[in-house]
């Protein structure tokens, strides 16, 4: 059986652990529980040491892992007796969380060897703060293929587009060629032709009458995991 205060630490504990991957320091706990003194906090580790709930990690500093919680361990316990910053804290984190805009990415599209454009939102990215404008509409598309390399595009990396039919001379565009053939290219456009260059000296520039051409999106932004 735990204490009152032993209860909410340990469940402050094993919120900061799932949350920021370590362990809170003493001072943290001490402030989150409105104790005086960390004297108070030591003591309290040691007795949910003795009963099995937390076990220190040796060599490591403010290394806690956190073994069993209580079987009657709610939510409202993770608030319950925290200081008001703790609980605002808490709550700005849940609010910030729901408000976070994503980007849909809705297929593959080809830097190299055209490929049939494919439409499959089954993936989300976080939104760039960068993309300041709310009334854009933007997607994301996986990289295949390394035709835009100098361009800094990568093969699987993710391009964000913003979507518009129209784009100016030199940016780098997403095409559809035909109806059926996505790429992603620099724009130049030539009187009665619409040239769709590479970025890499590998790939030939490939030209098209205009009506073969559609401009689906321009690039805006790029997502890369490492």
């Amino acid at each position: 059986m735990l204490t009152k205060k032993q209860k909410n630490l340990l469940i402050y504990i094993n919120e900061k652990l799932k949350n920021d991957g370590v362990s809170p320091s003493y001072d943290e706990m001490r402030q989150s529980l409105n104790l005086k003194s960390k004297s108070g906090i030591h003591r309290l580790i040691s007795a949910l040491e003795e009963r099995g709930f937390v076990k220190r990690l040796a060599h490591k500093a403010r290394a806690l892992e956190v073994v069993k919680l209580p079987e009657n361990a709610g939510v409202k316990d993770l608030y319950n007796n925290f200081t008001p910053s703790v609980i605002s804290g808490g709550l700005d984190k849940i609010k910030k969380e729901k408000e976070k805009k994503y980007i849909p990415v809705v297929g593959k599209i080809a830097a190299g060897l055209p490929i049939e454009a494919i439409e499959d939102s089954s993936e989300n990215i976080p939104y760039p703060p960068s993309l300041s404008d709310k009334n854009d509409e933007f997607y994301g598309l996986k990289v295949e293929g390394d035709s835009m390399i100098n361009a800094g595009i990568n093969d699987g990396d993710t391009v964000i587009i913003k979507k518009t039919n129209t784009a100016e001379n030199g940016k780098i565009v997403v095409a559809l060629i035909d109806d059926h053939e996505a790429t992603l290219k620099r724009l130049r456009k030539k009187t009665n032709s619409i040239a769709l260059e590479s970025a890499n000296p590998a790939y030939e520039t490939r030209i098209f009458n205009p009506e073969r051409v559609k401009i689906q999106g321009i690039l805006v932004s790029l997502y890369r995991n490492f």
